[in-house]
């Protein structure tokens, strides 16, 4: 929890996520990841390097920008529902969490310096598809079923939690709910479609409103992943009091709609530096704009062409 009390981004800065973890092992690797779940490699012979070895392009691209990261622990799909299609009950839930936080911490230790602080972030995913909405839940029940892996979060040391390709505002306010009784930082990350609109329905700014208003606005920060910037460009442009919670993202390499990618047997990665210069664009739309990341296509090289865009911002 090296960082807990002192995240860089709410300082303005430039902080960089990795890319599009399962895309760049199922697709650029031949690595099979069943359920599109990453957490199993945990306990996979050679998982564990195989993480490490994934996380190191990032590292170094950091610290040669003097940037700061956030080490995402693999953990996205490691909640009850998803887990228990793998053969994991909520104990050995409990214990990969705790152990992939265990793992970002190592990979801190290992390659950040005082130019570059690396934060580690236990990573959460929805409980049901990021694309589509299923069997949405209350605040309430969100809550209950998210706080064991936030707790696992807690209790192991991270330094936030991460809450990824979330599609419902009512999901989110129950994770928000899970973190603050649990005392961590959260970072809330909405997924939107081609029009800028949550899949369960409403704009950006009203979801980040919502769930301001539903919790004495705990979270850190408001990001969009799981999207292109021309997604949610427009959005930006139009303005708002609610841009100022709004402080990044991890964005697709595709302009491809969720059921377009959905159907696609072939990874389509976009233009690094065509996406770059996109990414540039944006930090004239959102003045609280500080985290750089990707999502579905993306790797190190994206990464590299967001970093070299966003590198001179005033830290």
């Amino acid at each position: 929890m090296k960082y807990r009390n002192q995240l860089p981004y709410l300082n303005n800065v430039p902080t960089l996520t990795d890319g599009g973890l399962e895309t760049v092992l199922i697709f650029q690797q031949g690595v099979e990841l069943p359920l599109f779940s990453s957490f199993p490699l945990l306990d996979r012979e050679g998982g564990e390097e195989m993480l490490r070895d994934y996380f190191r392009p990032y590292a170094s691209i950091a610290r040669r920008h003097e940037m700061a990261l956030i080490l995402d622990s693999p953990t996205w799909r490691a909640n009850p529902d998803w887990g228990a299609q793998l053969g994991y009950d909520q104990a050995a839930l409990n214990a990969i969490n705790r152990r992939s936080i265990e793992l970002m911490r190592s990979i801190q230790e290992e390659h950040e310096n005082d130019g570059s602080p690396m934060l580690v972030s236990g990573c959460a995913g929805p409980r049901g598809d990021g694309y589509v909405v299923s069997g949405a839940m209350t605040p309430e029940e969100a809550e209950a079923y998210h706080r064991p892996q936030v707790s696992a979060f807690a209790d192991a040391g991270a330094d936030q939690v991460a809450a990824l390709t979330l599609n419902y505002v009512a999901e989110a306010i129950g994770i928000v709910r899970a973190a603050e009784k649990e005392e961590i930082p959260v970072v809330i990350s909405f997924t939107v479609e081609t029009d800028g609109r949550l899949p369960g329905g409403g704009s950006l700014g009203e979801a980040i409103r919502r769930c301001d208003e539903a919790t004495g606005s705990y979270p850190a920060r408001y990001l969009v992943n799981c999207a292109h910037p021309s997604h949610f460009g427009t959005v930006l442009a139009e303005g708002g009091e609610w841009l100022e919670r709004f402080g990044g993202f991890r964005a697709n390499a595709s302009r491809l709609s969720h059921a377009e990618l959905d159907e696609c047997e072939e990874l389509d990665e976009g233009d690094p530096i065509a996406l770059g210069t996109e990414v540039r664009e944006l930090l004239e739309k959102a003045p609280n704009l500080s985290i750089f990341g990707g999502c579905c296509g993306t790797d190190h090289r994206h990464i590299e062409s967001f970093a070299r865009q966003v590198a001179p911002l005033p830290a």
